[in-house]
């Protein structure tokens, strides 16, 4: 698994709402990730966003942490035999 699908918290800042938006559309192009949930908040002037993205890799795992199945970033099912 990547070090990228281990981080899903963002933040953003903009001198407006609509550069703001512009910011994280323009992010969302270009990481081909879609947002999991926002917060937005105006603050001395400018617009800052903490934002959660979906996990490009979901990992299912036994009771003992063996991974067991995986989920890639192109929604393929892979089973393992408990050895990654």
């Amino acid at each position: 698994m990547s070090d990228d699908n281990k981080r899903n918290l963002l933040f953003f800042e903009a001198a407006s709402m609509r550069h703001l938006y512009e910011d994280m559309r323009e992010w969302q192009v270009t990481n081909q990730k879609r947002f999991l949930s926002l917060s937005i908040q105006n603050d001395c002037g400018k617009f800052y966003c903490i934002a959660l993205t979906n996990p490009g890799e979901v990992v299912i795992t036994d009771r003992s942490g063996n991974v067991s199945v995986r989920v890639d970033e192109h929604h393929n099912l892979c089973v393992y035999d408990g050895h990654v």
